[in-house]
């Protein structure tokens, strides 16, 4: 490609059309009217427009922030070994992307009308020698760029460096409020302070701060008080993973949320966004958008269609897509299935004309199980990554929906669940030094128990 069309920008701008940022608002207000959110308009004000081109999906609230989010795993590489980790991440594989294949396939990515930005992630980003150059690239491409980072690389210089190459959103993640757990997971003492030090710079440069958290039994206790950490710190969005035992997440599997606890970070959730200056916004729990819907009264008819509009639950496959370092393009992260590489076909002809993304976009008909028959398909659809790791078939029923369950033994109650897999620091340790010992298996190789809770 020549340097004159590169100068021209390929990229719609995220609010053309206009009707990209009425769903959006719509999605928001609909959220906001069901959890009583008496900060929204505040947030609307502080951080509704610089989230647009975070967002910048067509159609509604998603199970990652907005439909239309191209993922780039960059490298395998990184300098923390978090023992949830599902990439593995630690070392860089021979066989990842070049510099100019990265290049050839963020030109693809622009090239396709539903994209305005580009997610940079790993492995951690920044250790990638030429990450400066391919987010020069996507810049001139005209794709916003966003950083998924565990902080530890970002201060003040960096920073600015960053937002002079296009990036408009900082994802840091936090695994606790507290350090102690926080570096426990993380695997290196001192990782809090050091994240915190790019919070402080990513505020300082005018960019976006987006809080990363991921929700495992270790760190439910927690949770609140990060919440309370995200709004005080200023962040825009709050992304609540659910852990998915996939990578080294696989070797905690005992810590992944069971419905109960998937029921509790929802209600939670819902309660802390009525005072929340931050939106938050689950990932791999789309049950969230059905439990709010259910608790509006909306369980049906004309308002759980219109609701379906802006609503869209789980992502994959379907405006979520996640390039793997290799050139493998996945529906998501936790869905370890390529539908092609990079290096073998054009990544339109993967992303629009694969088996598995055309079932994943036509899931309302496609989803097997208690997902295939629950009214809520159009707005949840089910974790297809929590899906696939028990199942291996990313369209059977998500087994820790509480949503939606055949006859089953009662729930025993909230604190049992949470304490199951105590945030006590020797579990984290031990649950580590077992995903240094073990090799991770293949996916979809678990089974869920019919009683799990």
């Amino acid at each position: 490609m020549g340097e004159d069309r590169m100068k021209q920008k390929k990229v719609n701008a995220f609010y053309r059309p206009p009707s990209l940022l009425f769903r959006q608002l719509g999605s928001a207000l609909l959220m906001g009217y069901l959890t009583g959110w008496r900060s929204f308009p505040g947030w609307l004000l502080r951080h509704g427009f610089s989230s647009m081109p975070v967002a910048n999906g067509a159609r509604g609230m998603g199970c990652i922030g907005y439909p239309g989010h191209p993922v780039w795993e960059v490298t395998g590489a990184c300098n923390l070994r978090c023992i949830h980790c599902h990439a593995t991440s630690g070392q860089a594989a021979a066989d990842e992307l070049s510099t100019d294949e990265g290049k050839k396939l963020i030109d693809q990515l622009a090239a396709e009308s539903e994209f305005r930005t580009l997610i940079y992630t790993g492995g951690e980003p920044l250790v990638r020698p030429d990450i400066f150059e391919l987010l020069r690239h996507s810049q001139k491409a005209g794709l916003a760029n966003i950083i998924a980072t565990n902080g530890t690389l970002i201060d003040e210089e960096m920073a600015f460096k960053l937002k002079d190459h296009g990036v408009v959103c900082n994802a840091i993640s936090f695994d606790a409020a507290n350090p102690s757990i926080h570096d426990m997971v993380r695997n290196k003492a001192g990782s809090f302070d050091l994240a915190m030090r790019a919070v402080v710079a990513t505020k300082k440069a005018g960019i976006l701060l987006q809080i990363n958290t991921t929700a495992m039994e270790y760190n439910m206790p927690y949770l609140p008080e990060l919440i309370d950490f995200a709004d005080s710190s200023g962040a825009g969005i709050l992304l609540m993973y659910q852990l998915v035992a996939v990578g080294r997440g696989e070797k905690i599997e005992k810590a992944t949320l069971k419905k109960t606890a998937n029921k509790y970070l929802s209600e939670l959730i819902s309660l802390k966004q009525k005072t929340a200056k931050t939106i938050i916004e689950p990932v791999a729990g789309p049950q969230y958008w059905p439990f709010l819907l259910e608790k509006g009264g909306i369980r049906g008819g004309l308002p759980l269609k219109l609701a379906g509009q802006v609503f869209h639950g789980c992502s994959a496959g379907r405006g979520f897509v996640y390039v793997k370092a290799n050139g493998d393009v996945w529906p998501c992260p936790f869905v370890e299935v390529s539908g092609g590489n990079i290096r073998g076909k054009s990544f339109h002809d993967i992303y629009t004309g694969s088996t598995l993304f055309n079932d994943l976009r036509r899931r309302e008909e496609k989803l097997k199980g208690l997902c295939g028959e629950c009214p809520y398909k159009t707005v949840c659809g089910g974790c297809r990554g929590r899906a696939h790791a028990y199942s291996g078939d990313p369209l059977a029923e998500d087994p820790r929906c509480f949503i939606r369950e055949r006859s089953r033994p009662a729930e025993k109650g909230l604190g049992k669940t949470i304490k199951t897999c105590s945030s006590e620091h020797p579990d984290i340790e031990a649950a580590y030094r077992d995903t240094r010992r073990r090799p991770a298996t293949n996916p979809g190789r678990m089974r869920a128990l019919p009683d799990e809770q």
